[in-house]
């Protein structure tokens, strides 16, 4: 294999969970929330790749602390309530890469509990390490920390790791750690979005398998 740990995105890397899941529960939260305001799926996408979900809470509409614990409510329920499914190929690739002996680690916007639901449903297993929404804000990327705990429970080099992700997050955590990325390009369909990850991204992939075959040599 040509890493001996991946790093990976969850939402709209791994599992389809944006259109059926996070834009219908944040335009819930929207309605009691900011009901003068309608957002697309597009704006909702690209908000969240730049300057990403909490700043899009935070600054953009401009929640305080008790909306912020209200729309968490809301995207909670929905969360609870709907197991998204991975993308076609993506439960084979975990699977086949684990058996190899590769480190699959997760580092997300969605909270563990549900990370862990979804691999255990639809791949047999969970991650080697979790790095999600539950954490203190600096600890979440695109903060270094989730990387840095991970090369160093296990040991590993820079060279010993590639990020998978759809989003600037992502890209940034990965850049400011020195280590590889691969945008999941298979979930984009923003082309502002789409050519900003071929330009900056060291790898774009278009499709599961291209992933697959790249990491699985």
């Amino acid at each position: 294999m040509k890493y001996k740990c991946l790093i990976l995105d969850h939402d709209d890397t791994a599992v389809k969970s944006t259109p059926d899941i996070h834009y219908p529960s944040f335009v819930e939260a929207l309605k009691l929330l900011r009901p003068e305001i309608d957002i697309s799926l597009t704006d909702f996408v690209t908000y969240c790749f730049n300057p990403g979900f909490s700043r899009l809470c935070k600054d953009i509409m401009k929640f305080n602390e008790k909306e912020q614990q209200y729309q968490y409510r809301i995207w909670k329920a929905y969360t609870n309530e709907n197991s998204p499914d991975f993308y076609t190929g993506f439960p084979e690739l975990i699977i086949e890469y684990k058996k190899s002996g590769g480190i699959i680690c997760v580092v997300s916007h969605s909270e563990s509990e549900q990370i862990i639901r979804d691999y255990s449903l639809h791949c047999g297993l969970r991650p080697d390490m979790i790095f999600g929404w539950e954490l203190d804000e600096h600890h979440r990327k695109p903060n270094p920390y989730p990387i840095v705990e991970i090369m160093k429970k296990f040991n590993l080099d820079n060279t010993d790791v590639l990020v998978v992700d759809d989003s600037k997050p992502g890209l940034d955590m990965a850049r400011s750690c020195n280590v590889e990325f691969a945008a999941a390009g298979w979930s984009h369909a923003v082309p502002e979005i789409e050519n900003y990850m071929k330009i900056n991204s060291d790898y774009y992939f278009s499709a599961v398998e291209e992933l697959k075959k790249f990491v699985l040599v």
